[in-house]
């Protein structure tokens, strides 16, 4: 057999057994109806898609299984979940070119651990798949595969447009080092000690895992691959402002997520949020600590041999993509979201799990504590506000609205219901899985004292609430009285605090008839008095 079917055959075994792990791990989730963005946009798109047809990519690839499988939820789950063992397996191939079989066995392990990833694995999101889809580019641009590298990187961006950030950092990439190749050339003099020095610069810049005589032949290819996602994505942008008028979405869309956020206080902000989503988020500071610690001790020798490390080159690259990612994405996206730094979480796992490795005799078992650690922190909330989907928060929000809002279908079929959104599209969209019929809905933004009492000028257009937690609030916050800290989040990334159940029903004249409490999170139906009075005089 041939290596090459030796490779696909190894593939798809391991492809097969993530699938089948993260399946099972995944099994209580798969009947969950649709959570916040979910509901409110990537399910609702994929739908009209699956009528109307068009692309983008992770629509059309629901609208297919759906066509194929059926729609409900599972089956939208499930979908996800193969996307989820491809980017796995992506992590998997990517670190064993890069290291070696133990450290890609370790290093999709905590992947696949890690809170972020596990809940969004399953979960009708663009992100991972974005992500997964990028690191299969990186990988073929890493093994010179300039075709594979094309078409990866073009399927990422039809994902998800900032997938383009990877293909353009790596194509400034393969200009640095045609920079210093030209450098190197055009000093003919040097000293022994300076040739060495340069030869170990050059090595840095040299495009990874390629001979050095290929390098100049291949860049010119390295650099079309890389530009072939920027011109799939112009054709997309000119198909859809053809169909909609619109480039880059709606107007009220490229104001949140572009001009709104290009304040220099809120970048450095951002910055910092960006830095720890990267490093420390989620309990990932347990791997990033271990690494460091691992930094400050001797290289393992097996026998005569140093234990090897990733090569500076490739180094070089992880690095290059790290630092665009985390200054891109605090200068762009409305809310700051965890998800969005899912591409290279993956980069960071795989240098800390070489490092540890390469310099920890019973590295083993630390991985075993760092898996342990994402998987306390996927049950746990952290002591400070976090988006729910970034661990199983999100099942407590899901299930807690489906108690809610089948309460409230049996109770007020035809009433009229006051709610925010996601609400406002869970109990008007019978298609989201929580109630079988629509209702009709007055929707607010929120339940800040603003908006409650201004929708308490209104009664008569509404008769129950439904209230929930739009922002989750730990009981013991970490920064607890930090008001300056406050303010920013107000002014910069739309914090606010939801007015309590019974506040509410005391500005809007009801009483709270149905609540219920998880782990920080909450949900309440409130009657108006004048329901209540005209069901007791009912016959």
């Amino acid at each position: 057999m041939s290596a090459n079917a030796n490779r696909g055959l190894s593939s798809g075994v391991v492809f097969a057994a993530i699938f089948a792990a993260i399946f099972l791990l995944h099994a209580p989730l798969l009947r969950l109806p649709y959570f916040w963005d979910e509901a409110g946009y990537y399910v609702p798109a994929a739908r009209d898609l699956l009528l109307t047809g068009s692309p983008p990519l992770v629509m059309a690839y629901l609208a297919g299984g759906w066509k194929l499988a059926g729609y409900s939820p599972s089956v939208t789950r499930t979908a996800m979940l193969l996307l989820a063992a491809f980017s796995l397996l992506g992590v998997f191939r990517l670190a064993r070119r890069v290291a070696n079989l133990e450290t890609a066995v370790a290093a999709t392990a905590c992947t696949a651990f890690y809170p972020v990833f596990f809940a969004q694995s399953s979960m009708a999101h663009v992100d991972l798949a974005a992500a997964g889809l990028t690191i299969w580019g990186l990988d073929a641009y890493l093994g010179a595969r300039w075709r594979a590298a094309a078409w990866w990187f073009s399927l990422a961006v039809l994902a998800k447009e900032t997938a383009l950030l990877a293909p353009l950092a790596l194509l400034a990439w393969e200009w640095a080092c045609a920079w210093a190749d030209r450098e190197e050339r055009s000093h003919h003099r040097v000293t022994e000690s300076q040739r060495k020095s340069k030869d170990e610069v050059q090595k840095a810049f040299s495009v990874p895992l390629r001979r050095r005589g290929e390098i100049n032949g291949q860049r010119w290819r390295a650099s079309a691959s890389l530009i072939t996602p920027a011109a799939v994505l112009s054709v997309w942008y000119a198909y859809h402002y053809a169909k909609t008028g619109y480039v880059f979405g709606n107007p009220e869309f490229f104001r949140y997520n572009v001009a709104a956020t290009l304040s220099p206080l809120r970048i450095v902000l951002a910055l910092g949020l960006r830095l720890w989503q990267a490093f420390g988020y989620m309990h990932l500071w347990v791997l990033t600590l271990l690494m460091g610690w691992a930094m400050t001790r001797a290289p393992l020798r097996d026998g005569e041999v140093e234990r090897e490390r990733i090569d500076l080159p490739v180094q070089f690259v992880f690095g290059v993509l790290i630092v665009t990612y985390v200054v891109a994405m605090s200068m762009i996206g409305g809310a700051v979201l965890a998800r969005y730094m899912l591409t290279i979480v993956p980069l960071v796992v795989i240098l800390a799990v070489s490092t540890l490795r390469r310099r920890i005799q019973r590295w083993p078992a630390l991985i075993v504590l760092v898996c342990a650690a994402f998987t306390m922190a996927l049950f746990r909330n952290p002591p400070y506000g976090f988006a729910p989907e970034d661990n199983l928060a999100y099942r407590d929000y899901v299930v807690m609205h489906q108690h809610a809002e089948s309460f409230l279908e049996a109770r007020y079929a035809g009433a009229r219901v006051l709610t925010a959104w996601p609400a406002s599209d869970e109990i008007s969209r019978p298609y989201l899985g929580y109630v079988t019929r629509p209702m009709r809905v007055v929707r607010i933004e929120d339940f800040t004292a603003d908006e409650v009492m201004g929708a308490a000028q209104e009664r008569g257009r509404f008769d129950v609430a439904l209230v929930f937690s739009t922002k989750y609030e730990p009981a013991r916050p970490l920064l607890r009285g930090w008001r300056a800290w406050e303010k920013l989040k107000t002014r910069f990334f739309g914090f606010h605090h939801d007015l309590p159940p019974e506040i509410t029903a005391q500005l809007l004249g009801g009483r709270v008839v149905f609540t219920e409490t998880r782990s920080g999170q909450w949900v309440a139906m409130i009657e108006l008095e004048r329901v209540f009075d005209a069901q007791l005089r009912r016959p």
